[in-house]
């Protein structure tokens, strides 16, 4: 086992390092106005950012063992057509949250 102290001394030096990055760019550029190039850029955030989370789990669930199963894929599959359809990530997200318990309740 790790010492506690070594690990509440890494966690402190994390956390600042996390504020550190964080406040270079809200608190030194927060109350500026940012390029227009770059704030376009911002809204390619989300799209890269959010199949990187899903595709694991999509793919190799936990949940079942790690094979792929038709109600997640269905599910994947319709939040990306509700996403495509209704140009909103929320929107995505609620149709494949209740897209994977409306079919894990009725398969079981």
């Amino acid at each position: 086992m790790t010492d506690p102290l070594k690990i509440w001394i890494i966690i402190f030096f994390l956390g600042v390092g996390t504020y550190l990055i964080r406040f270079s760019f809200l608190g030194l550029v927060g109350d500026r106005k940012l390029p227009k190039w770059f704030t376009q850029h911002l809204n390619y955030v989300g799209v890269a950012v959010m199949p990187g989370l899903i595709i694991p789990f999509l793919i190799w669930p936990d949940a079942t063992g790690g094979t792929l199963d038709a109600p997640r894929l269905i599910a994947a599959f319709a939040a990306f057509g509700i996403g495509i359809w209704q140009q909103s990530a929320l929107w995505s997200v609620i149709a494949g949250i209740a897209t994977l318990y409306t079919l894990m309740f009725i398969l079981g």
